[in-house]
């Protein structure tokens, strides 16, 4: 019958690990009777392969399957208007998008980046907010405590391939637009400048700037209500708040 037929493809796009017998099985427990081999000439007319082994997990798939528990976390560099190189270490929640920045120092030594570590596992707590997955490179400025103290907590480090940036897209995305938005537009004076500014950029990142992956809410704000009232649509009494020396600039409906 059509449905049933319908009903293997959508079995098959839906779970790309099943095959032909784990698909007749599901259908067994819905109470309908078709013969395995005719679930397999389904997926052979349709040019699937009805074999198990016709699919694999993908990156992709994990990184959809377990969003709300991933973070990912990467070092990125900028220079002072003195030459001095500054790291900075940044964490980002893949569900929310919610950014961390954890420090800049011009010595990210194992004592360094282990406290950040311990300083981020505390923030995540007191947020409520349950990991299991974090995701980085393998730069060799994360120490052995980095993963050690991360796994106490039921954190499993996942390392990305060997030159494979696009493995932590979500985490190098926002590095660039931190580049973009502030980095490439502000002369920094020392570590304290640039924390400061960093700071200022991560409260607007994650309070008022629109992101297309969240429908164009904010990592920790929703959208208003719609303005619906005509006469408020034909006097729209917009300000604007000017942050880092109106380097950014926020707007809202004037109270």
């Amino acid at each position: 019958m059509r449905s049933i037929r319908q009903l293997v493809l959508r079995f098959a796009k839906e779970n790309p690990n099943w095959g032909y017998r784990r698909i007749h099985g599901e259908l067994a427990m819905l109470g309908i009777k078709i013969a395995a081999s005719t679930v397999w000439e389904i997926l052979r007319a349709a040019g699937i392969d009805p074999a198990p082994q016709r699919s694999t997990t993908t990156w992709a798939d994990f990184l959809h399957a377990q969003a709300d528990a991933l973070l990912a976390c990467d070092f990125f560099e900028t220079v002072t208007l003195t030459g001095t190189r500054l790291h900075v270490l940044a964490v980002i929640e893949h569900a929310s998008r919610r950014i961390r920045v954890l420090g800049a120092t011009a010595h990210p030594t194992a004592a360094w980046v282990t406290q950040a570590t311990r300083n981020l596992v505390i923030d995540l707590e007191d947020a409520g907010h349950h990991a299991r997955f974090l995701i980085r490179d393998r730069d060799g400025k994360y120490p052995q405590l980095f993963d050690a103290i991360l796994a106490d907590t039921g954190i499993k480090v996942v390392l990305t391939g060997i030159r494979m940036p696009r493995m932590n897209a979500i985490m190098e995305r926002w590095v660039r637009t931190c580049r973009r938005e502030l980095l490439d537009r502000t002369l920094i004076w020392n570590p304290h400048h640039l924390l400061r500014a960093l700071r200022e950029f991560e409260d607007h990142y994650n309070n008022h700037r629109p992101h297309r992956a969240l429908g164009q809410a904010s990592p920790l704000r929703s959208h208003p209500e719609p303005v619906t009232n005509p006469g408020q649509i034909a006097h729209l009494n917009i300000r604007r708040r000017d942050r880092l020396s109106g380097m950014l600039h926020e707007y809202h409906h004037a109270a």
